[in-house]
């Protein structure tokens, strides 16, 4: 039922200005090129959580597994929106679920980013000792996992947890070969620069001339124009 109600609501929704050609954002090649926009794929998210939110965590979940075996990317989309919306409600064990969500339905940087900002983000700031789990997959031989292993850690180091762990993480990934790891790496070290900047700066001068230059220039892209020439300037 809740696909067929999806299928409705995307055909209220299909013409062509409700559409934005998703190829431009990615490298890869994708299965399906204009997607809905954001905004009117989020409405539908809204609209369709209406008919759902009453229910318990345990079925909602099994909702979002529905949506992302079926629904295609929307259903990716509403699924990682929807079990955010229970982050008061999450456990442990909960990781278990969105691990297996990530190594299976995860195939590009957008839908990484909405897991590892959203709800893996969420739930290792509630059980940050989670982080020995994520750090393994800074050693997979798939990349999303990878950038996984930095990107779940922004909100964490946002709210001022796992700093160290930013920096083990770095360590694991300092030379990866993919521009999306590096970038992934790159934007953890920027953001954890907007709490500990002194921290983060002192960790770019001693890696700098190890770091893809990708990595580099996210990781200094808000320290001050003097910090940002130092770490650029070849040694």
């Amino acid at each position: 039922m809740i696909i067929q109600k999806l299928n409705k609501e995307v055909k209220k929704y299909d013409r062509p200005e409700n559409k934005i050609d998703a190829q431009q954002f990615h490298k890869e090649k994708l299965k399906v090129r204009y997607v809905l926009k954001a905004p009117i794929a989020r409405k539908i998210s809204n609209n369709l959580y209406k008919e759902v939110k009453h229910l318990p965590k345990v079925e909602l979940f099994r909702l979002c597994d529905e949506l992302l075996e079926k629904g295609g990317g929307i259903g990716r989309l509403i699924a990682f929106e929807w079990s955010q919306k229970r982050v008061k409600e999450f456990t442990l064990s909960d990781f278990k679920i969105f691990e297996r969500w990530l190594k299976k339905y995860v195939n590009n940087w957008g839908a990484c980013d909405h897991l590892c900002c959203g709800s893996l983000g969420h739930l290792i700031i509630s059980f940050p000792e989670l982080v020995h789990k994520t750090k393994e997959w800074a050693y997979s031989k798939n990349l999303w996992l990878r950038r996984a292993s930095a990107v779940c850690l922004i909100k964490p180091v946002l709210n001022r947890q796992l700093l160290d762990e930013v920096f083990k993480t770095a360590d694991i990934l300092l030379t990866d070969p993919e521009d999306m790891v590096q970038k992934g790496y790159g934007w953890m070290l920027k953001v954890a620069s907007n709490r500990y900047p002194d921290d983060v700066f002192d960790y770019v001068l001693k890696n700098k001339d190890k770091m893809p230059r990708t990595a580099l220039r996210y990781a200094i892209e808000k320290m001050p124009e003097r910090r940002r020439k130092i770490a650029m300037k070849k040694d």
